[in-house]
């Protein structure tokens, strides 16, 4: 049995462990998580400062041996309130035309975290350690699996025919396969029967495949052009959400969707000059992607130091190559198929979002679109202009809801005039 002393003692040694840890616990998290001012720098920060260089705002790698936790705290939160009360901060405002947005919704924890950030890591490279993966694409020995097939079954029939074919040659059986061979030909020359059989056999054939053939032509699915610049839409529309009418904006207001000006690329390149470390994939490095940004500042005459257009730069059009086309006797609006029946892009182009390089997802045939009509239910019912037709067309087929196709989507006029 302890004696009371005895475990007073250990309840007070408890509490001051409880107590140490309580404040261990404090300190850490006052230094601020890198990882989650990571986060929080490329969600708030990034649009116009970086750690190693000036953009639309100073360099802030080391910001911490130049102010203080406390200044920069208050710099954050309302820097214009602040810049009234402190000339630092007047003058640091002064850095750039563009007035630094308020961020009183941060936390203390959060500013903390991307200060901690903000400090300089040394970084040891070790020999080798940065290289590429290696990527080892299968081969795909299909055909050569079917080639290999179809001289076995081959070298089977021949071995088949020597077996069992009996000639009679001079009185005499004989198996050799020259005697079997000749002994085949005597017997289908003698047959008309046979003839005719071959004859429709080939014709049917030749007329099969030749059609076949023929149902090819203009069919460009899986058309993947190499394109002047490596433009992801899996970044773009996949990673940042950026809508499709943001950059294809006459899709909703004409029959084309349109190609986007080198402008609206500019409406965001302005500021982001280069890609996110994070953003980097096994096909493609960041070195790449931000080469491609460069891409664009060529064409238009871009200076990124100096966040300006170069005076009298002749610019250059970017030749992009066009994917998805039909034939001139072929009539399709965007407008009607966007903004109208409200079908979402992928309906057609497939998952863009996810695509690093888009390519013709779907056939665009004239069956494929016909069995769309077919498929596609239309409702008039909230359309007061359109009730009575709706009506009529449910009364006629039966259904309560009339399908494009029976909207007249099957009326050659409506694509071919």
């Amino acid at each position: 049995m302890k004696s009371v002393k005895q475990q007073r003692l250990i309840s007070r040694l408890t509490l001051s462990s409880i107590a140490f840890l309580f404040i261990f616990t404090l300190n850490l998290s006052a230094q601020g998580d890198a990882a989650n001012g990571k986060k929080l720098f490329n969600m708030h920060c990034a649009a116009c400062h970086k750690l190693d260089k000036d953009l639309v705002g100073p360099k802030l790698g080391g910001i911490t041996d130049i102010r203080t936790t406390e200044w920069l705290s208050a710099w954050i939160k309302d820097n214009a309130s602040f810049q009234e009360i402190d000339a630092d901060a007047k003058e640091a405002a002064n850095f750039s035309a563009a007035s630094m947005t308020a961020f009183a919704f941060l936390s203390d924890q959060e500013i903390d975290d991307i200060l901690e950030y903000t400090i300089p890591v040394e970084v040891v490279e070790v020999a080798g350690s940065a290289a590429a993966p290696v990527v080892v694409q299968e081969q795909d020995n299909t055909l050569l699996y079917m080639l290999t097939a179809i001289v076995i079954v081959l070298v089977l029939m021949v071995f088949n025919l020597y077996r069992t074919m009996t000639v009679i040659k001079d009185g005499v059986e004989s198996k050799s396969i020259a005697d079997s061979l000749n002994g085949v030909w005597k017997a289908f020359k003698g047959n008309k029967f046979l003839h005719f059989l071959l004859v429709i056999f080939f014709l049917l054939n030749s007329a099969y495949f030749g059609f076949g053939w023929l149902m090819q032509v203009g069919l460009d699915e899986g058309y993947q052009p190499i394109q002047p610049i490596a433009f992801s839409h899996a970044i773009h529309a996949g990673d940042n959400k950026i809508d499709c009418e943001y950059c294809h904006t006459s899709a909703k207001h004409s029959k084309t969707s349109g190609i986007p000006s080198a402008n609206v690329c500019m409406n965001c390149h302005m500021n982001i000059s280069e890609v996110a470390e994070s953003t980097a994939t096994e096909e493609h490095s960041k070195e790449f992607y931000d080469g491609e940004i460069q891409k664009i500042y060529d064409a238009v005459g871009w200076d990124k130091d100096k966040l300006q257009y170069i005076e009298g730069y002749e610019k250059q059009p970017i030749e992009w190559v066009r994917i998805h086309n039909l034939p001139d006797f072929a009539y399709y609006n965007h407008s009607q198929h966007v903004t109208v029946a409200g079908l979402e892009c992928q309906k057609c182009h497939g998952p863009v979002e996810e695509m690093e390089e888009v390519y013709q997802y779907s056939p665009l045939t004239m069956e494929w679109c016909i069995e769309c009509h077919r498929e596609t239910e239309i409702d008039m019912t909230e359309n007061g202009y359109y009730k009575k037709i709706h009506e009529q067309l449910a009364n006629k087929y039966g259904v309560e809801k009339v399908t494009e196709a029976q909207m007249g989507g099957m009326e050659c006029g409506k694509c071919h005039y």
